[in-house]
């Protein structure tokens, strides 16, 4: 088993926990009220640009070209993402100009930002991992039933196979640079437990 596939597997208490939690469910089958799907939008907008920066810290330490591609492309799909969340602000009127972070949000960048200036890339895509792959399995396990109309751009964008690619991508970088080390761990686990802080501060 990869690295990634065992750090993946030894954290599916948290997968499993954050896939019942209640905004994930209403995300679903629709019952997420409006106003909490509008704090979400602007504070993981406001996310997505540090977890870029995240990224580009670890293009900058980059020494290969295979991972100046493989991170290039990542912070390309970032900003895909935050081109989507844009469309959500427009649709549901968020203002995403001046987004103050709640202390979930600052939690989660501070934690990300802290180990990207460390310098060591295996530790950061260790850390950067369980959002991309936790994403990709909530909007795989939503898109298996059935899915209201409210939130299916949501479920169809991480259920896509353009975003389990990205998603892949970044569990190889985990794989090619990472060891399996306390701290690989437990930066893996500390950040599946704040995106579930993150969920639950949307309520």
């Amino acid at each position: 088993m990869s690295l990634a596939c065992a750090l993946w597997a030894a954290n599916a208490d948290w997968a499993q926990r954050t896939l019942a939690h209640p905004f994930v469910r209403g995300l679903g089958d629709g019952s997420l009220p409006v106003d909490s799907f509008r704090r979400y939008v602007a504070q993981d907008a406001y996310f997505l640009e540090a977890f870029a920066r995240a990224y580009a810290a670890c293009l900058a330490q980059s020494t290969e070209r295979a991972d100046l591609q493989a991170f290039a492309g990542l912070i390309a799909g970032v900003m895909e993402e935050l081109k989507l969340h844009a469309a959500y602000a427009e649709r549901w009127q968020v203002d995403l100009t001046s987004v103050t972070p709640a202390p979930a949000t600052q939690a989660y960048t501070g934690f990300l930002v802290e180990l990207a200036g460390l310098g060591r890339i295996g530790l950061t895509a260790a850390a950067m991992t369980p959002c991309m792959r936790l994403y990709a399995f909530l909007g795989q396990e939503l898109a298996r039933g059935p899915v209201a109309a409210t939130y299916a751009e949501w479920v169809r964008t991480y259920a896509a196979a353009e975003f389990e690619a990205l998603a892949a991508t970044l569990e190889g970088l985990v794989d090619w640079h990472a060891t399996d080390s306390p701290a690989v761990r437990n930066a893996y686990r500390r950040a599946m437990e704040l995106e579930y802080g993150f969920f639950d501060a949307s309520l």
